[in-house]
Formats: structure tokens, sequence, C-alpha cells
């Protein structure tokens, strides 16, 4: 079996309906909004980027992205593998591809906030190599920045 590609590709009006019913484990929803939430957030946020993730053909995850306010950050909004696609190694993958064509767009800053909690996604930006900032944001979610 040869190597599995991960790429991030545009949602279309033929794949957007998949994209919204790939979900995390069960015990993982409340660490993300559900995939249909955030394309209709994006749609009111002219600014935000989403992709869908796949690996090979398939569709496994999806990430969403939008400028910081001050141009030279991008926050990741939102990031997601399918509970049925998790551990392969994708979600890495993807982050690494995402992280990749940021300073090339002019960004010196990649920003992510989470929900803490047992099971949620802190280890994984860790490993990914996000540091934490120690800001907890209004609603409650802690705060990790990469530079670029």
């Amino acid at each position: 079996m040869g190597e599995t590609t991960v790429s991030l590709q545009e949602v279309t009006a033929e794949t957007v309906r998949t994209i919204c019913e790939l979900a995390p484990h069960g015990a993982q929803s409340g660490f993300v909004a559900p995939n249909a939430v955030s394309i209709a957030q994006a749609h009111f946020n002219p600014a935000a980027v989403f992709r869908a993730i796949y690996a090979d053909e398939e569709p496994v995850g999806f990430i969403m992205w939008r400028p910081g306010d001050d141009g030279a950050s991008c926050f990741l909004w939102r990031f997601m593998i399918d509970g049925r696609h998790q551990g392969r190694g994708y979600g890495r993958e993807a982050i690494a591809l995402w992280l990749k064509v940021l300073p090339s767009q002019g960004y010196r800053l990649a920003q992510t906030s989470y929900v803490p909690g047992d099971g949620g996604p802190h280890g994984f930006y860790l490993a990914q190599g996000f540091v934490d900032t120690g800001e907890t944001r209004a609603n409650g979610e802690r705060v990790m920045e990469l530079a670029l």
C-alpha cells in the first residue's frame, strides 16, 4: 500500500453535504462546532477561508481560518478530523500544509484557541509546535500560537 496523500480542497456544491456529515468522536463534540455551522459562519465573515481535508480521494476533515486583526497573524478558527479517520496522521499533515502557506500570504504568527478539558485538542496543538500564551478569551477558550 502506498503513502496516503493529504490535501486541502475547496468545498463544492457536490461535496458540501458529505463534508457537513463528518464529525469527531462523540466525546469530542463539545470541543468543535459542527462543520455546517462553520460553513454558515464563514459565509458571514468574508475573510474566512475553509477547506475540506482529504486523504487521497476521501474527505476526512475540515479546517477553517481567518486573518487576525493585526494582519500579521492568522487564526485557526475550526479544525476537525472525522472520528473514523483519527489516529492516522491526517490532522498533523493538514496542519503542516496550512502552516506552510501562511508565510507566503504575509503571516508571521499562527494562532488558535481551544476549549479546555479531557479529550480536547490541547495536546495535539502542543505536538504541532503551538505554545500556550496564557490568554483566556471571554468565551473561556485558551489561546495558543506558533511563530512562523
